[in-house]
């Protein structure tokens, strides 16, 4: 609960900064307005209350009723008046909040499923909203970048977002960061490249071939660098082989 309690107030800070005006704008998610993005923190936080229902009562309520419908949530959500969706934003978190802080430890340790078909303890469900705030506050573009979040919550989500990559396709790669001590292995069964650093490319003939299957790409980058690129977020230095470019990633969530 220690990295939802913090991610909340760094997303909540990060949008109060924000004048409506801006919400108008686009985000840092290609095809998302700042509008579509408040929706969407909003409506996940009414799903994660699906999930937390089930785990509290053992009856299963999916997050959404399907891709389809959440879609659509999003897309009227960010029809609403500014001062509508941030009030939303703000009922919707506070009460999973409440939620959450009521369920027992046999609650905790109920099955519950993510949008993905995942099946997690519900125990999982304070980190999924932590980071959806911490990401998404990033997303927001309003000044929040990932050298803001916490050390620990980027340590935590490079493990996670690693154990996801890895077997799902994609190159494979090692992972080091430069300011932090650890070191992340990525099984995957691609080839892919990237042009510049960070920010993934349609491959030409003057980017190098970095990844073969099988064979892992020493990936390396600060933390909050390799947190961004693993997320499909833009990353400031991370470099593959010889200071060349890492290798592009298929697309996280």
């Amino acid at each position: 609960m220690r990295w939802l309690a913090e991610g909340t107030t760094i997303f909540f800070d990060a949008l109060a900064a924000m004048p409506d005006e801006r919400l108008d704008g686009p985000s840092a998610l290609d095809g998302w307005s700042g509008r579509h993005l408040l929706a969407h923190v909003a409506a996940n936080a009414d799903a994660l209350l699906n999930l937390a229902y089930w785990a509290r009562t053992g009856e299963e309520r999916p997050m959404y009723a399907s891709r389809e419908q959440r879609d659509a949530d999003i897309e009227a959500g960010a029809k609403l008046p500014a001062a509508e969706l941030r009030a939303w934003a703000v009922q919707a978190s506070g009460a999973l909040a409440a939620r959450l802080g009521e369920l027992d430890e046999q609650q905790w340790s109920r099955e519950v499923r993510t949008s993905r078909g995942q099946a997690i303890p519900a125990s999982e469900v304070p980190w999924m909203r932590a980071r959806e705030f911490m990401v998404h506050a990033v997303d927001l573009d309003a000044g929040v970048t990932f050298d803001d979040l916490p050390a620990g919550f980027l340590a935590a989500l490079v493990d996670d977002i690693s154990a996801s990559r890895s077997g799902a396709g994609g190159p494979t790669l090692t992972l080091t960061a430069t300011d932090h001590d650890g070191t992340w292995t990525i099984a995957g069964s691609d080839t892919s490249t990237v042009a510049s650093s960070g920010v993934p490319t349609v491959a030409d003939s003057d980017a190098p071939t970095v990844a073969t299957p099988g064979a892992p790409v020493e990936v390396t980058g600060t933390l909050a660098g390799l947190a961004a690129y693993l997320s499909g977020r833009r990353a400031h230095g991370v470099t593959g082989p010889d200071g060349g470019p890492a290798p592009q990633l298929p697309g996280w969530l």
